[in-house]
């Protein structure tokens, strides 16, 4: 069959149109890959919003409240479990700890969720490279899935001071010869791929004092060697699409930072909390001993700490944040000095509250609101209203649909959690019902959740009646220290939460 002249021409623009559309796709995927944003993943350990931005006046966090002035401040914000690796598994995980069955330090969550997506993987899976460095999964439990190359961890003392390390040398040879070493053992791992699974831990770990003022440069300290290592990376990785998460330990315990940055805190200025004591009618189960503080050479081992100690405590715990705002600052400068800022998703949270002595109690390992607030700013490039404050509710479990939104990724099946984009572009639109929080203790596990005007919290063994209830009203008693769920005129009130908490985050959620 011959072809017309006509035919050939028509043929020919046929051609040349495929080519042509197929050059258009080809040049937009090249340009969606050109605008994809990088996320910088910062984690501290302990931090509890006090800080600048959060209204904290008294404490110096110039590098994360010039972060808030280019992002979202979340004032709000609660972890799902207030304890390390519960409340960073969930994060990590978009799911919340009855689904993934992490309430210790001990099991990971491929246990009970072994095909599970982390965020990082899901970055991974997207094309992205990813990398961590520092605390991010909690010790031990690290997840190699997760990431494009192996993780990275600073190695270094702890204690500098020749006063410490002798307590400490005293304090293993006294372990020694009584027969109580610590020992950590990896007890189950993946059969396919080597992850340790379990742990589990005997014998007394050797601490030595609680806080410690080393005259001691920033990268003599474990966080500022993993700033170094992170301002690095961020060289190396300038021209690729990146998920970099980068973990700090500090204000963990012991409170160690550099002598300058207690210079910051005159002792005569330090305040301690208002309310030292248990609030009125709670029920035991809320409270705890704060057994992690207790075994530092240098606290009590039964009764209260004393307010010299306090003082101490609280001005060493506000040294170490400082100490690690100066790092995340160090991170973020690099960020900017590479001309990185303006195509990377920012993000800084603290894995949980802390209490400085309110109620009583030091330490997290509570449902109370100062254990389960948590610090949580967002900064996405371009976006709207940066530099606002929010009173939304929100969880943690929210900063994995929040990062892919911003991302321009779609959301992976079983997240738990809602993108929180629509509040970064609207600080003051109403939003979720309450945000929920848990706790276990003894054979008991509290339920709590945190509504506008309430903190509602049921503790109770399985298949049981709750063995005690807590309420508190945030508009007449913001520090939770009377609580009223006991009260006649509260009767409706608690049957109402008590629905609201039993039916779940899901019926909570923003409509």
């Amino acid at each position: 069959m011959r072809m017309t002249s006509l035919s050939i021409g028509f043929h020919t623009i046929c051609i040349a149109m495929l080519f042509a559309t197929a050059e258009t796709r080809l040049c937009q995927a090249q340009a969606q890959a050109a605008e994809r944003r990088n996320v910088l993943f910062i984690a501290v350990d302990d931090l509890r919003p006090d800080l600048g931005c959060y209204g904290a006046k008294h404490i110096h966090s110039p590098s994360i409240d010039k972060l808030a002035r280019a992002g979202t401040v979340f004032s709000r914000a609660y972890c799902q479990q207030a304890v390390c690796s519960p409340s960073r598994t969930s994060l990590l995980t978009g799911r919340r700890p009855d689904t993934t069955k992490v309430y210790d330090l001990q099991t990971h969550f491929r246990i009970h969720l072994p095909d599970v997506v982390t965020l990082p993987q899901y970055f991974k899976q997207q094309g992205y490279h990813t990398q961590s460095m520092g605390k991010i999964f909690h010790g031990g439990l690290d997840d190699p899935q997760s990431w494009s190359v192996p993780s990275w961890f600073p190695k270094g003392q702890g204690y500098h001071k020749p006063e410490s390390l002798k307590t400490i040398e005293e304090t293993q040879s006294r372990l020694k010869a009584e027969g109580k070493p610590y020992k950590e053992e990896v007890v189950r791992r993946d059969e396919k791929t080597g992850t340790v699974l379990k742990i589990k831990r005997s014998g007394q770990r050797v601490r030595g004092p609680a806080w410690e003022d080393p005259d001691v440069a920033d990268n003599d300290l474990a966080d500022g060697m993993v700033a170094e290592k992170a301002v690095e990376t961020l060289r190396q990785l300038k021209d690729k699409t990146f998920f970099l998460a980068v973990g700090f330990y500090k204000p963990h315990l012991p409170f160690i930072a550099p002598a300058k940055y207690f210079d910051l805190y005159p002792a005569a200025g330090v305040r301690l909390a208002a309310n030292p004591f248990p609030p009125k009618d709670v029920p035991p189960v809320a409270l705890h001993d704060f057994g992690e503080l207790r075994a530092y050479s240098d606290m009590p081992k039964v009764g209260p700490v004393s307010d010299a100690k306090a003082r101490e405590l609280v001005r060493a715990y506000q040294a170490a944040s400082s100490f690690t705002d100066a790092q995340i600052g160090r991170v973020l400068d690099e960020l900017d000095r590479l001309g990185l800022r303006d195509k990377t998703i920012v993000v800084v949270w603290g894995d949980h509250g802390w209490h400085l002595g309110e109620h009583g109690i030091w330490c997290k390992h509570s449902n109370f609101e100062i254990a389960t607030r948590v610090a949580m700013i967002i900064s996405a490039p371009r976006q709207k209203n940066a530099g606002k404050t929010t009173a939304a509710l929100s969880e943690f479990v929210d900063i994995y649909p929040t990062l892919c939104e911003l991302a321009g990724l779609p959301l992976p099946q079983g997240l738990e959690g809602t993108s929180l984009v629509p509040v970064m572009n609207d600080p003051d639109r109403s939003w979720k019902k309450a945000a929920f929080s848990q706790y276990p203790r003894q054979k008991a596990m509290g339920y709590s959740i945190r509504t506008d005007r309430y903190r509602y919290t049921e503790w109770a063994e399985p298949g049981q009646e709750p063995a005690g209830v807590e309420l508190y009203d945030h508009q007449t008693d913001p520090a939770e220290n009377v609580n009223i769920a006991g009260l006649a005129e509260n009767k409706e009130l608690v049957v109402k939460l008590s629905k609201m908490l039993k039916d779940g985050w899901n019926a909570a959620k923003p409509e």
